[in-house]
């Protein structure tokens, strides 16, 4: 269900609201006005309900030189690994 169709879906009820609570009372129901045109949008609405609050930036992780070796080795012998592969 989208978010346009939750406001619709508010709105009906509350129109159907202010139709009982102007029964109950007395009081004629206001009716609610249809704008010419087409409508605007909703997602505006969504986007400034939806804003996320501030996110901490996560720490840069740094690897250790030891580390950078291990990989650069790991990776020479994938390599040669799939050149003896190819070869045969």
């Amino acid at each position: 269900m989208g978010v346009s169709e939750i406001l619709a879906t508010i709105d009906h009820e509350i129109a159907q609201l202010q139709q009982a609570r102007a029964l109950l009372s007395g009081g004629a129901a206001p009716v609610a006005k249809k704008k010419a045109g087409r409508p605007k949008k909703v997602v505006a609405v969504a986007a400034v309900v939806a804003k996320p609050a501030k996110t901490k930036k996560k720490k840069k992780r740094n690897l250790s030189p030891e580390g950078r070796k291990r990989i650069a080795e790991a990776v020479k012998k994938r390599w040669a690994a799939q050149k003896a592969a190819a070869a045969k």
